[in-house]
């Protein structure tokens, strides 16, 4: 690791998705950033980091919004899971996928799209490569980002596909020397 210590990653979900009540993945949605009080005690919560994004235009306003002096530098590969077919489908009429198992669900692709597995070997790759940045680094990017994260902290696919990941909210991960993680935090919001 960069600097010999731990290196903690802050992973940020966007604020909420201005979605119209479809599915939003890959399709490129604004944010619907909340008010001035909110966004200053979430940036009074992070202090000083690097900054890190995804590509996505609601993630682009979210991390402007938290660094309004700082560029992010955008990473494509920390998109949304791609939900393919689904994707724009108003969340009532998204198919009845049955009665899955955790496993199954992480192995789950929609037409045309990827499964949780799948995002979580896009994910982890760019996340190990921070780590070996060292330092406090913010990852601004989507919920299937940070379960990625978790899945790679918890070593363990479907055990991190129940976390309910809040808009705008901080999940602290530690990378330890040793190669260990520590979870710090999960979904926490402030203001």
């Amino acid at each position: 690791m960069g600097s010999g210590g731990a290196t903690e990653l802050l992973l940020i979900r966007h604020a909420p998705a201005a979605h119209g009540g479809c599915l939003a993945g890959r399709r490129d949605v604004p944010a619907d950033l909340p008010g001035d009080a909110v966004i200053a005690a979430t940036r009074a919560a992070l202090g000083e980091v690097q900054l890190v994004a995804s590509p996505a235009l609601r993630c682009r306003q979210t991390a402007a919004a938290l660094f309004p002096d700082r560029t992010p530098v955008f990473d494509p590969r920390l998109w949304e899971q791609d939900f393919g077919a689904w994707e724009g489908v108003p969340f009532a009429d998204l198919p009845d996928i049955g009665k899955m198992t955790r496993h199954e669900l992480a192995q789950h692709r929609p037409p045309g799209g990827e499964s949780f597995a799948d995002q979580c070997a896009r994910v982890h790759p760019a996340l190990t490569e921070l780590v070996g940045q060292g330092g406090r680094i913010a990852v601004v990017a989507h919920a299937g980002v940070v379960r990625a994260g978790l899945a790679l902290a918890l070593d363990h696919l479907s055990a991190a596909i129940v976390f309910d990941v809040a808009p705008l909210s901080v999940t602290t991960l530690k990378a330890l020397p040793s190669g260990h993680w520590v979870v710090g935090s999960v979904n926490r919001t402030f203001g």
